[in-house]
């Protein structure tokens, strides 16, 4: 089951980094799972991950507390709201309004979800 583990943790964090890059695709619960991963295959980089001076303390405090940060959720809901500009800009109406409802339900979880 290690190598599998490794291999998972591997493709989460290219993904991770993927998201980190574009507004639309998540990035810190990609790295949530690499943290899993690791855990279960390589310690060592699970811990390089959960030092990392950009996103460890985001997946420490989930780890922790089972929490986001308040700043956190306002940089989803705003990366969600650059996507609708992006999808706006790109692809016009009405695929839009597929990035607008996206927008609307899933900031909407995100802003009401404790901390």
């Amino acid at each position: 089951m290690r190598p599998f583990f490794l291999v998972a943790g591997i493709l989460s964090v290219i993904l991770g980094a993927i998201g980190a890059a574009l507004p639309i695709v998540p990035t810190v619960p990609f790295l949530l799972l690499a943290a899993f991963c690791f855990a279960r295959s390589n310690p060592e980089w699970e811990e390089r991950l959960l030092n990392h001076p950009q996103w460890g303390t985001q997946l420490r405090d989930w780890r922790e507390r089972r929490a986001i940060s308040r700043k956190s959720k306002t940089m989803a809901i705003l990366a969600m709201a650059a996507g609708v500009g992006f999808t706006w800009y790109s692809l016009g109406f009405p695929y839009a309004y597929i990035s607008i409802a996206v927008l609307v339900i899933c900031g909407t979880w995100i802003a009401t979800r404790a901390e």
